[in-house]
């Protein structure tokens, strides 16, 4: 047993650090587009709040295969080319994108509108309140949320593996169809898939406590 666990583990590391590197990107990709859409939802032009609208409820109303599938076989349908790598990162970005806008547009309603009223009086630009003094208030309330958020999207980097992506969870398919074993090598996975969640999910307790 032992002897297996030593012989599987440098592969599962392996997947492992891919899925850091495919977490990370989609974090970062998904916190982007989820502030934008959140901007064009809570803004007063009614043809970027619908868009806005429409992207936040088509994606959350959809599984998130589905999304990784039609990026990565429909970009090909259209000539195109696009690598497993990328297609996760888009595929998660846009899928996880939907619901952290919806984080952002609750922590932006949340600040007081005295505010905006009030930096405008100062000679602010829409542009400059919302930089200065209205994102700033939003951290605090979106943090513990967003971060929920970014541990659903490190646990949906798995079915990434179901479009061929060597992440941790294809590379634990792999060993299993090559050695057998699935309870040892599955509880492998869940082993360093909470090594990764567990400290951002106490984080997240650490803080709803202290607020």
């Amino acid at each position: 047993m032992s002897d297996m666990v030593m012989t599987s583990l440098p592969l599962l590391l392996e997947g492992l650090w891919i899925t850091l590197l495919l977490s990370v990107a989609a974090i970062i990709g998904s916190t982007l587009l989820g502030l934008l859409a959140a901007v064009l939802r809570t803004s007063r032009v009614p043809v970027a709040s619908h868009i806005a609208v429409l992207y936040t409820e088509l994606f959350r109303g959809t599984p998130v295969l589905i999304t990784l599938m039609f990026i990565y076989f429909g970009v090909a349908y259209f000539g195109y080319e696009i690598n497993l790598f990328a297609a996760g990162i888009l595929g998660l970005s846009i899928y996880q994108g939907a619901y952290i806008a919806e984080v952002f547009r609750a922590g932006i309603e949340a600040v007081p509108k005295g505010q905006w009223e009030v930096s405008w009086i100062l000679g602010l630009s829409k542009r400059q309140t919302f930089l200065s003094v209205i994102l700033p208030q939003t951290r605090g309330i979106v943090l513990p949320p967003l971060v929920g958020q970014y541990l659903s999207l490190i646990k949906d980097t798995s079915i990434v593996s179901m479009i061929g992506m060597s992440e941790l969870m294809h590379q634990g398919q792999a060993i299993v169809d090559r050695i057998g074993q699935p309870v040892v090598i599955y509880a492998l996975v869940a082993v360093l898939y909470f090594v990764v969640c567990f400290p951002l999910s106490r984080w997240v307790q650490h803080h709803q406590t202290r607020s």
